[in-house]
């Protein structure tokens, strides 16, 4: 498939596909999306509460949103334990051109994160420990009411619908903490309902520059 690298409206890059006519993030800004919606609406919201957090993230793709919890962690002084999807990873001659060292200025590195060993634990400071897994999300045997926090960020359903449907969103459930917290980019009436029906809580609330709209939903 192929790949190709676009400036985006905060200056940070993201990668269309034009096969399928989708980017990896937003175009109104890679970076202020993810901010937004993971961070923002996500991480500091359970980061109120714990100091140790437990991450799962569905789709580790260009690695932003692992970026942005690592610099999260560090400059709060939480310790995240980020676990990934990802079943097509990107290949070095596309992330290492990726600008978001740059414009984020963390003193972290997208490299370490693309470039640290999939499915092993991996130690990246004493604030951030990175678990990649290279599999269909299907396959994933996942942990009992383990995680604190999901980034749902799949291609949106559109594009691919499988990954949106109940069965999976069944086993993300599973997976998390009473008062979990799952936080997306996506706002789709079908999406809700799958997880309304499951037990979750869902708030529409506003989403990143140039969306009306995301869901954040609530374990209970």
């Amino acid at each position: 498939m192929t790949h190709q690298i676009i400036l985006t409206d905060d200056n940070s890059f993201t990668i269309f596909l034009p096969e399928l006519d989708e980017t990896y993030h937003s175009r109104k800004g890679a970076i202020a999306e993810s901010l937004h919606v993971y961070i923002k609406s996500g991480l500091e919201f359970v980061a109120n509460t714990k100091d140790r957090i437990k991450i799962f993230e569905f789709g580790f793709g260009t690695g932003l949103n692992a970026l942005l919890s690592w610099q999260f962690a560090e400059a709060n002084h939480k310790t995240i334990f980020y676990d990934s999807v990802e079943k097509y990873p990107l290949e070095k001659e596309i992330y290492s051109r990726l600008n978001y060292d740059k414009v984020i200025g963390t003193g972290k590195h997208l490299m370490d994160l693309h470039e640290a060993n999939w499915n092993e634990a991996i130690i990246l400071s004493d604030h951030f420990i990175l678990q990649k897994f290279n599999t269909d999300i299907n396959l994933v045997a996942f942990p009992k009411d383990y995680y604190d926090l999901v980034y749902y960020d799949a291609f949106a359903p559109s594009k691919q619908a499988e990954v949106w449907e109940f069965s999976v969103l069944n086993k993300i459930y599973d997976s998390m903490v009473t008062d979990g917290i799952l936080t997306t980019y996506c706002a789709q009436g079908a999406f809700k309902r799958n997880l309304i029906n499951l037990g979750f809580e869902v708030e529409k609330i506003p989403g990143p520059p140039g969306k009306r709209e995301m869901i954040r939903a609530i374990k209970h």
